[in-house]
């Protein structure tokens, strides 16, 4: 039996002309296995809230702290697909990573913070919910630097459950 993202990701290949090599290829990693499925946000409601943004159209960016990326996590790169989950763990979008850059925090760019549409959009409001992200509860135990890399990745939707 198929669990939610199997089944999610074969409906998100097909619809999204993902499966196109010749069969006789034989099946392609992309045919095979899922790209890693994940949301966004600390809490089941955050998660709703921006993958919301994200279903209307608001927001297609996204940030991250560099040491949140380990040998378990690669960092994206363009081209890069995810699933992104709601807060209660279905997924709901298949997206592609369009652009990606790494920048100290203190460098993310007004443009930056209106594309991951949230709040008032300014790079006031950025800073300041993603220090407190970053020092509360992204991992406490490192700190908040003005000058920490920031992974910035912009996004498309290509697919998203109906």
């Amino acid at each position: 039996m198929k669990t939610p993202v199997e089944a999610f990701w074969e409906l998100a290949r097909f619809h999204a002309k993902l499966n196109s090599a010749p069969s006789y290829f034989g099946p392609t990693t992309l045919e095979v296995v899922p790209p890693p499925a994940w949301s966004f946000g600390a809490t089941p409601e955050h998660a709703d809230e921006l993958l919301a943004l994200v279903l209307d159209g608001t927001k297609t960016a996204t940030a991250s702290a560099l040491w949140e990326f380990d040998e378990d996590e690669q960092m994206p790169e363009r081209g890069t697909l995810s699933i992104l989950l709601d807060g209660a763990g279905h997924p709901r979008a298949l997206v592609e990573a369009t652009d990606v850059s790494v920048v100290p925090f203190d460098e993310v760019t007004e443009e930056h913070a209106f594309l991951e549409g949230e709040g008032d959009r300014t790079l006031a409001q950025w800073r300041d919910v993603h220090e407190r992200y970053f020092t509360e509860v992204a991992a406490p135990e490192r700190g908040f630097s003005p000058d920490m890399p920031v992974v910035l990745e912009r996004f498309r939707v290509v697919y998203q459950a109906g």
